[in-house]
């Protein structure tokens, strides 16, 4: 328990940080005060908040369902706080919780020409920080890599006052991250098919999607690593071609990972993948294969199905 007079250094110290400006996609933000009045949205954006412990300072947050369920370890830091809207906020959503604050990205709670979007926000004094991941929907950015997670914890970290807690979780991950790969054999690199969604035509991750990254760190290479997209629906044809001998199920929805695989596994077409004729897939919730405090864990289940040997 914090004395008073350790409660009021503490707080001197954190307005002494202010103000601060941060990068947010092409965008510089800056805040003459922590917010205290935050919504996240998306169960990744969400649970990088309560890493964080930012709890006391929202309102609730957005896009959270039944199928995207927040970490347990991290369930107990947001219990009292309402899901405002099962979806995409609405400005009036937004507006009704009187947020300070909106955590999103596009396509993860706001869309590109949307009634959400940081200028339509700003006109009611609600700041917008954008995920980086996100930023290539309207700007130019390198490749993804674990730096856009990292990013995004550092800004959330000197936007809310709390620098030194994410420079510690940040560092902390980072050594996680490389004492794991120390250990990664290094025969082969085994191309690898992320499976979204979709059966006419399925909906993937590109060269500038998080799984790009994550495959990466845990010694693969991502078929798709030369489509100059985020997430993005492709043609079956190139996925034949490039013959993945690992395919990735990301797990959320009204279909099942499991029916996913029976999906690739009952069509003739596929008969010839390496992947489907081996039954090398491995599933990853849709937390973990969006930037967020999951990664990590992320990057050790596919190192294991990468490399079972």
């Amino acid at each position: 328990m914090l004395t008073l007079a350790a409660t009021l250094a503490s707080t001197a110290a954190m307005a002494s940080d202010f103000p601060v400006t941060v990068k947010s996609c092409n965008r510089d933000v800056t805040f003459e005060a922590a917010p205290m009045r935050a919504v996240s949205n998306d169960v990744n954006l969400t649970e990088m908040m309560l890493a964080l412990g930012l709890q006391d300072h929202m309102v609730g947050y957005t896009g959270v369902s039944d199928w995207k369920t927040l970490d347990e370890r991290l369930r107990e830091g947001v219990a009292e706080l309402p899901e405002l809207s099962p979806d995409y906020p609405t400005k009036e959503v937004l507006l009704g919780a009187d947020a300070d604050f909106y955590f999103a990205g596009w396509n993860y709670g706001m869309r590109v020409g949307g009634e959400v979007t940081p200028e339509t926000l700003g006109a009611f004094d609600i700041a917008t920080y954008e995920l980086t991941e996100s930023c290539i929907h309207i700007m130019a950015k390198p490749k993804a890599s674990m730096d856009d997670m990292y990013v995004d914890l550092i800004n959330l970290g000197k936007i809310f006052g709390v620098q030194e807690k994410a420079d510690e979780l940040v560092a902390g991950y980072r050594q996680e991250l490389a004492d794991f790969t120390a250990t990664l054999a290094t025969a082969g690199t085994p191309k690898v098919f992320v499976y979204d969604s979709g059966e006419d035509k399925p909906f993937t991750a590109g060269r500038y999607a998080i799984p790009t990254a994550l495959i990466e760190a845990a010694g693969g290479t991502n078929i798709m690593d030369d489509v100059e997209s985020s997430w993005i629906e492709v043609g079956w044809e190139p996925v034949i071609e490039r013959n993945p001998d690992v395919v990735v199920i990301v797990n959320y929805g009204d279909v099942s990972a499991e029916q996913k695989i029976d999906f690739m596994k009952s069509n003739p077409a596929f008969n010839d993948i390496p992947a489907v004729m081996n039954d090398r897939f491995v599933v990853l919730e849709y937390v973990e294969a969006t930037p967020g405090p999951r990664n990590i864990e992320a990057i050790k289940r596919l190192a294991a199905a990468f490399h079972p040997q």
